[in-house]
């Protein structure tokens, strides 16, 4: 008697050896034709941009640093990895590293794409090791992994590296995504690079999303009910764990806006500044208790000194550094950085930048303390903001009429204040926890 065949078993292993094969096609372009055109690109832009040449330079030494730093580590404690491109990628993983950081037996390794998030990260004391990722070879990264032997990879949000997430799997190292997002027109989705990244996630261990309409994203490229979990965005955590402290920071006398409206703009380019500082001009006519914040992206002398020129004759201004010779003036220009969210503590509403120039800033930073939150158009990058808009907390300008009328609103009618702003704080409070949701899935790992 013949036995039975059955047919989804023979359709399993068709559809492997072809996603095999498709596995080892994609290995040969990648480092054939991507990593050395990647390779001799960076080499040429380093003689054009500091910022590449300090990240080639500081990998020349980056696995004889590895091997001395690792060997320091207890080596009965387990190790969890976390990637992040950048300082902001980084900012969403520090809330689960802290709270794994209250586990003794856990060793926490921590490394950057970017210049800017090593060498502004590399005093961090939640981390046991802090290093740039290797450049993605499939030998450099075997090498990274063998060294440093982590029992979890996190890479947070988009940037993992296909070498290494192969590399991992021929290890058996898990890895997950976290605050994993995929937009509707996401690139990936696009001929044959979806081909690609379908290949690249099915090698993924976990892939951990912000939203249902992300992980509706990513089963676009065959991931699997077991591979997805919707578990919101670290960004609420982050965000919610830096307001306590900033409220402590008393950064400005509260004698100095005692009895004042308070306006801040955030993270402002010229093409914000060119919308928002008009806009204030005239609301300065009619309402003598407002005071403006502004705090811009890039505070250089040349832009410090571009801010106070649009004042002149208009109203009296004074940098933040020179605060103590405050004199009433009704501007007040940051002219530091790194205390943004400190600021957001004395704002009645806020103006948060980018929005007019190529993508708009994080939103929650201002919206954790229950303030209206206005903005411009561009805010196709961000999804909590435009979420905020659709609840009502949010309010979108498209010029220096709309952004005058909305700010008079807001600071002549306390009720459409207050009702604006009660929408910004539930948004933020109702969207918390996702750190505990992503140390659950940690732990049935490790």
């Amino acid at each position: 008697m013949y036995a039975r065949i059955n047919p989804a078993n023979s359709f399993r292993k068709i559809k492997t050896s072809f996603e095999l094969k498709m596995k080892k096609i994609w290995f040969i372009i990648y480092n054939s034709f991507v990593i050395p055109c990647l390779y001799i690109l960076i080499h040429a832009a380093k003689f054009f941009n500091k910022k590449v040449m300090s990240g080639v330079k500081g990998r020349k030494r980056i696995f004889e640093e590895l091997i001395l730093n690792a060997a320091s580590l207890d080596k009965t404690k387990k190790l969890i990895w976390f990637h992040s491109s950048s300082l902001g990628e980084f900012e969403q993983a520090k809330p689960i590293i802290e709270e794994l950081r209250k586990d003794k037996n856990i060793n926490i390794l921590v490394t950057f794409f970017s210049p800017s998030g090593y060498e502004n990260s590399r005093k961090y004391p939640n981390a046991d090791l802090i290093s740039y990722i290797p450049f993605d070879t499939y030998s450099n990264a075997k090498r990274f992994i063998q060294i440093v032997h982590p029992n979890l990879a996190i890479m947070m949000r988009y940037d993992y590296w296909p070498n290494m997430v192969w590399a991992m799997k021929d290890l058996d190292v898990p890895c997950f995504i976290v605050d994993a997002t995929m937009k509707s027109n996401s690139m990936r989705k696009a001929p044959v690079i979806k081909n690609f990244h379908k290949i690249l996630y099915s090698d993924i261990t976990k892939i951990l999303t912000v939203s249902e309409n992300d992980s509706n994203g990513f089963k676009i490229f065959g991931c699997t009910d077991n591979q997805l979990n919707i578990v919101g965005d670290t960004r609420f955590d982050r965000v919610f764990q830096r307001s306590l402290i900033a409220k402590s920071r008393n950064l400005i006398k509260d004698e100095l806006l005692k009895n004042k409206k308070i306006f801040v703009a955030g993270s402002t380019w010229e093409a914000d500044e060119e919308i928002i500082l008009p806009a204030f001009i005239t609301l300065s006519i009619y309402d003598k208790d407002v005071i403006f914040i502004i705090a811009p992206h890039e505070p250089t002398l040349i832009h410090l000194e571009k801010i106070e020129n649009e004042f002149n004759g208009k109203l009296k201004t004074i940098r933040f550094s020179f605060l103590n010779n405050y004199n009433n003036e009704r501007v007040i220009i940051i002219d530091s950085i790194g205390i943004l969210l400190t600021l957001y503590t004395y704002a009645n509403a806020a103006y948060i930048g980018g929005s007019f120039k190529q993508g708009i800033h994080n939103v929650l930073e201002a919206a954790v303390y229950g303030i209206p939150v206005i903005f411009g158009p561009k805010i196709e990058n961000s999804q909590e903001t435009q979420q905020l808009l659709k609840l009502g907390g949010g309010i979108l300008v498209r010029s220096r009429q709309e952004a005058y009328r909305q700010i008079r609103k807001i600071f002549s009618d306390n009720d459409y204040r207050e009702s604006k702003g009660k929408i910004s704080a539930e948004y933020v409070q109702k969207n918390l926890g996702a750190t505990e949701k992503i140390i659950s899935e940690i732990k049935k790992i490790i």
